[in-house]
């Protein structure tokens, strides 16, 4: 109940202006978000690089309404993109189709995301297709299908989300296409018909996914807080012989910082995803959503105040 609760807020323009403007949320986000600016993002970049992780930048913001924004977006991408060369940043990048008009035009956002793909590969990184809510799975599959025939499936990783019923079956249509997949549980609220909706149910689900994900995927990003799935994780790529140069972990920027380091220790590759940009909000209630421990800090910081 709580989870739905702060996942509905998330869309609630009224509680984004006024979290915006409060000085204490402000404060408890910079935990899990690096920053306003591109300048801030190579910052952290740069700590986690020194640390021996790896990163994917994601600039904050989604369901554009207009040409104009979705510009603006994919602007922001190529920025990010030309920083990485520039200061020679180990870095990809992580996009939101709606933020590049996957609501306004298909036909559009197509392009935008084609010339971030395009320069990318020139970079010699990866764009992240992120997965939203369960409405977009289809268009987001039939643009990442779209995107490596325009411009070759190397450079180009997608997300899919254990909770929904149906990611069984897009994993192996991934896997057939040769298209990297960054696995997570899913960080929206979905009815019944389409995801579980249970903690357990959802775990479950995940830790069944790995097995087809390490064992056919290209290049699989296993991305997971839980100790228990980092671990079986580690279990089947060591029985399936894999290499740990082939795969990654991938958690997110201020979350589990001990288990971060514990597997860069251990000399498995680590990515921090890396948000940045001064449209927080909607991120924010979702890390608050996910764990009971993200919302005690936000609660305790209130209470100091």
């Amino acid at each position: 109940m709580l989870r739905a609760t702060l996942i509905k807020a998330s869309g609630s323009p009224f509680l984004k202006r006024q979290m915006s403007v409060n000085p204490i949320a402000r404060r408890v986000a910079a935990r899990f978000i690096a920053g306003d600016t591109l300048d801030d993002a190579e910052a952290a970049v740069r700590a986690l690089n020194a640390a021996g992780a790896t990163v994917a930048l994601d600039f904050l913001g989604e369901n554009t309404t207009s040409t104009e924004q979705a510009v603006e977006s994919t602007g922001a991408y190529l920025a990010a993109l030309d920083r990485i060369e520039a200061a020679g940043l180990d870095a990809n990048v992580s996009v939101k189709l709606t933020a590049m008009g996957l609501d306004v035009d298909v036909e559009f956002a197509a392009g935008q995301a084609a010339m971030v793909v395009e320069r990318a590969k020139a970079v010699g990184a990866m764009v992240g297709v992120d997965m939203e809510s369960h409405g977009y799975v289809d268009r987001t599959l039939a643009m990442v299908d779209r995107l490596r025939h325009l411009t070759g499936r190397e450079g180009l990783g997608v997300c899919l989300q254990s909770y929904l019923h149906r990611t069984p079956d897009d994993l192996a249509t991934l896997n057939g296409w040769e298209v990297p997949v960054r696995l997570v549980k899913g960080a929206y609220k979905e009815p019944p018909e389409v995801a579980h909706q249970t903690r357990g149910r959802v775990d479950d689900a995940y830790a069944r996914l790995l097995e087809p994900l390490l064992e056919a995927n290209p290049y699989p990003m296993v991305a997971s807080h839980d100790p228990k799935l980092v671990a079986r994780a580690k279990e089947i790529a060591a029985r399936l012989g894999r290499d740990r140069d082939t795969f990654e972990f991938q958690m997110l920027y201020g979350v589990a910082r001990e288990l971060q380091r514990r597997v860069v220790a251990e000399g498995y590759r680590l990515r921090v995803y890396v948000p940045y940009g001064d449209q927080w909000y909607p991120y924010f209630m979702r890390r608050l959503a996910e764990r009971p421990a993200n919302l005690a800090f936000f609660l305790s910081s209130l209470v100091r105040r």
